[in-house]
């Protein structure tokens, strides 16, 4: 099991604080509402996403099933890479931005998989009640993704002469997202910035390697 421990340790944290935080919401707010944790710039406001993430959609009933399948196709092929790079030693680093990419994705895959069966619906006017008499909102697969970070670091307006959006309003960062969601950017971000240093080892070590086959 050695090598095993922090990556899993690391999926562990991030499974467990992505569904508290999803569940306390989930009970404890209705749809849209939103409470103030660091002025105008740091808030949770809940929202359910029906596709992708970040509040994106995908295609109706059939893209939601579609979408659902194919993250579960695609965390199985994540686990066994992850499986895999640990096994052959790879950089610590980017085994753990992977096992980053890993939980976000599982994590965002549970709600899609089972919250439609375990929550009843959540209304402007109505939170959730987990395990409901008559079975939750929707069937295995077809569940919301709860989302409710959100950083709306800068709101202000385009000036005039601005080409396309002249004198209408923005606001950054506009996304509504949650813990899964981050884990997956950050890991994404990581592997991006230091991909260099990762493979730069990579290949001194399958360098040594080999010349240590050549050499016996």
């Amino acid at each position: 099991m050695k090598g095993y421990t922090k990556p899993v340790l690391l999926i562990t944290i991030i499974l467990l604080i992505d569904q508290i935080s999803k569940f306390w919401v989930k009970l404890n707010m209705t749809i849209n509402q939103q409470f103030k944790v660091i002025g105008d710039k740091v808030l949770i406001h809940f929202i359910e996403n029906p596709g992708m993430a970040y509040g994106m959609e995908f295609g109706g009933e059939y893209g939601k099933l579609f979408l659902s399948v194919f993250r579960i196709i695609a965390v199985i092929g994540i686990g066994y890479g992850l499986h895999y790079m640990i096994k052959n030693k790879y950089n610590r680093g980017f085994i753990l931005n992977v096992a980053l990419i890993f939980a976000g994705a599982m994590g965002n895959i549970i709600d899609s998989a089972f919250y439609g069966m375990i929550f009843s619906e959540s209304t402007p006017f109505q939170k959730a009640v987990l395990f409901p008499e008559g079975g939750g909102y929707a069937t295995f697969l077809h569940g919301y993704v709860v989302d409710m970070l959100h950083f709306p670091l800068i709101n202000g307006t385009f000036p005039d002469w601005f080409p396309f959006w002249g004198g209408e309003r923005f606001q950054f960062f506009s996304p509504i997202f949650n813990v899964a969601d981050s884990a997956i950017t950050v890991g994404v971000i990581m592997i991006l910035i230091f991909q260099k240093r990762y493979f730069k080892e990579e290949h001194v070590e399958n360098s040594n390697v080999n010349s240590e086959i050549v050499e016996d």
